[in-house]
């Protein structure tokens, strides 16, 4: 058989990418390494009978309505606003810094109306802002600095603040109030039943056909189709011409408590100083399941690994730009998603990007 296109990566860009196009009448086969759809999303439930994600914690959120209604044909949600905590020598405080976490702290009383200035005090004025480190000492100061940013970023990314660019950090922001959500988006929600449930309610057309636990270099020896989606590393695509893209990545550790009905105060406490971890999430906090028992895991960053994080660094993204450059000649294949861009994209992102590439593809066989 023909198929109109050959999706590769089973995650939330191959699946909606399968998903635009097979509704638009093409022929889709949806391949993937792993044995399950999802991706990193994918959600199961562990032999205690919780709901984990064994990629670790995949919270959704965004201030794309458009984003939030596609997704609403597949799944009815559970509203949910992520909180996080970090443990600094056995105390913990709010992330991202807000007011509650300065007074805690510095053992202050500032009003909402003050914290400004207590950040102003402490900055450091960086002329010319080029790495994560400008950002964070230009927005709260060594001292802040070192307590919750450093040393999670080296855990993280296995290198200081001042080797990453400034994107990294501005990711996290400093408040003024006592808001103590993680995310600050217009819409934050969990699938009620799972993002695996979701996918499978995505992928049902009958003009998908899935084959898990299936390489790329098979497919495209044992396949016919007119073009390809690719949402894998692009570095890999093209056979590391320009050398191997660095890429982050994690290791799980998942334990489950069988007497305790909550591990910890809030769905994540990060570790910024302290064990070779960088965080630890409890699922049931994330879900809203009522079960006896908890499941939490335990994050840590590593090089070796499936990749997870593009490393945000002038020299990479140079070398990215050669394979882009290889990308936009290549015909009859369209890079989608976060490995494939190289780019440190939210799960919304993803979507937004896999719908874009699908419009452009509109009425495209070819």
């Amino acid at each position: 058989m023909q198929y109109d296109y050959l999706v590769v990566g089973a995650g939330f860009a191959g699946s909606v990418c399968a998903e635009r196009l097979s509704s638009a009448g093409n022929t889709v086969l949806l391949i993937d390494k792993r044995d399950h759809i999802g991706g990193n999303a994918y959600d199961c439930v562990d032999s205690n009978g919780i709901l984990i994600h064994p990629y670790g914690p995949h919270i959704f959120h965004t201030n794309s309505q458009r984003i939030f209604e596609y997704l609403s044909k597949f799944t009815d949600w559970r509203f949910y606003e992520h909180r996080v905590l970090a443990e600094l020598e056995g105390r913990r405080y709010p992330i991202p810094i807000n007011k509650t976490t300065i007074n805690t702290l510095y053992n202050l009383n500032l009003q909402d109306d003050e914290v400004e200035d207590f950040y102003k005090s402490r900055r450091i004025a960086v002329s010319e802002i080029r790495t994560s480190e400008d950002i964070v000492l230009n927005s709260v100061g060594h001292d802040l600095c070192e307590k919750f940013f450093r040393g999670y970023t080296r855990k993280q990314w296995g290198l200081d603040l001042s080797e990453l660019s400034a994107g990294v950090a501005a990711r996290i922001p400093t408040r003024t109030n006592d808001d103590d959500r993680y995310f600050t988006d217009s819409f934050q929600f969990m699938p009620s039943e799972g993002y695996s449930i979701m996918f499978e309610k995505m992928l049902a057309h009958k003009n998908i056909e899935i084959r898990l636990s299936t390489s790329y270099e098979y497919a495209k020896e044992s396949e016919s189709y007119r073009h390809t989606i690719f949402t894998g590393p692009i570095d890999l695509f093209f056979e590391y011409k320009f050398g191997p893209l660095p890429y982050r990545s994690l290791r799980f550790e998942h334990e489950h408590f069988p007497t305790t009905e909550f591990f910890q105060e809030t769905g994540t406490v990060n570790f910024p100083n302290d064990f070779n971890y960088t965080r630890i999430t409890e699922f049931k906090y994330l879900t809203g399941q009522q079960a006896e028992g908890t499941s939490i895991v335990r994050e840590f960053p590593q090089s070796d690994g499936d990749p997870y994080y593009p490393i945000p660094r002038p020299d990479n993204e140079a070398t990215f730009k050669k394979y882009q450059e290889l990308a936009e000649q290549s015909r009859n294949v369209t890079f989608v998603g976060r490995l494939a861009n190289y780019r440190y994209y939210n799960m919304d992102q993803v979507v937004a990007n896999a719908l874009s590439a699908c419009e452009k593809l509109s009425g495209q066989k070819g």
